[in-house]
């Protein structure tokens, strides 16, 4: 059964780029395929992984919506939009990647959702992991674009901002009931010491991270460079961290 691996928190706390981290952590330990799923509107996944990304399951749907559903003759609407998602794949060694993009256009999505829905369950067998990049507002995990996920991986940088943002990730999955079987909690881009006020903030709210991740300049190095975060050196801080996170989180 894939293992599906779902990242929220706020923009700007290198939430994507620990996504990166994480499948390369996967991949280099056996875990290809891989299928990664950019859920987040800016669509950086891609970028973080130096993977080409031509078409967005979005673009796919704004034509279907402006087209009104029309499709070439001999096909039911179910197979011209599954053709359409797969070909909105973008294949990398050992990741495959599909970004959802923006939800461009006026109109009713809900029948191309079903099918996005139906495309990905089917999707899924054919994988060991998926790892979702999401928005903090958690749009596709509460529309149900997959069943469920086995780990949520909440992300803060080292401010008070993105710890309440983790706060209000941890209501909207109390109050969408999203079928998550465990939580996990990570300060990232930290300085050698947690500042006190923010481990205050944290303990006012309740919140216990399960791994701090230094703050790695070799992360902007490879970002300025257009490298993918995916052929980091092993002795990076960050690297470690996440490889350090990650045993904890398949143990």
């Amino acid at each position: 059964m894939t293992r599906t691996i779902a990242m929220a928190g706020k923009g700007g706390t290198g939430k994507t780029s620990l996504a990166c981290l994480i499948v390369r952590y996967l991949v280099k330990r056996g875990g290809a395929p891989l299928l990664a799923v950019d859920a987040d509107p800016a669509a950086n996944f891609g970028l973080g992984m130096a993977i080409e990304v031509n078409q967005t399951i979005g673009s796919v749907l704004a034509e279907f919506n402006a087209n009104k559903g029309l499709i070439p003759p001999g096909l039911s609407k179910d197979a011209y939009l599954n053709i359409k998602f797969n070909n909105a794949i973008a294949e990398s060694q050992g990741v495959d990647l599909i970004t959802m993009g923006r939800g461009e256009g006026a109109g009713c999505y809900c029948f191309p959702n079903n099918v996005l829905k139906s495309f990905i369950d089917n999707l899924m067998p054919n994988y060991k992991y998926m790892v979702m990049d999401n928005e903090a507002g958690l749009e596709h995990l509460s529309r149900g674009t997959t069943q469920h996920i086995d780990d949520l991986v909440m992300v803060s940088n080292h401010s008070i901002k993105g710890v309440r943002t983790l706060n209000t990730v941890l209501q909207l999955v109390r109050e969408l009931g999203l079928d998550i079987k465990r939580k996990w909690v990570v300060i990232n881009q930290a300085p050698v010491r947690v500042d006190p006020l923010v481990n205050a903030e944290l303990a006012r709210l309740g919140i216990s991270p399960d791994i701090v991740v230094p703050l790695e300049n070799l992360i902007l190095d490879y970002d300025l460079q257009q490298r993918s975060l995916l052929e980091m050196p092993e002795d990076s801080s960050a690297v470690s961290a996440i490889d350090e996170f990650m045993k904890k989180l398949l143990s």
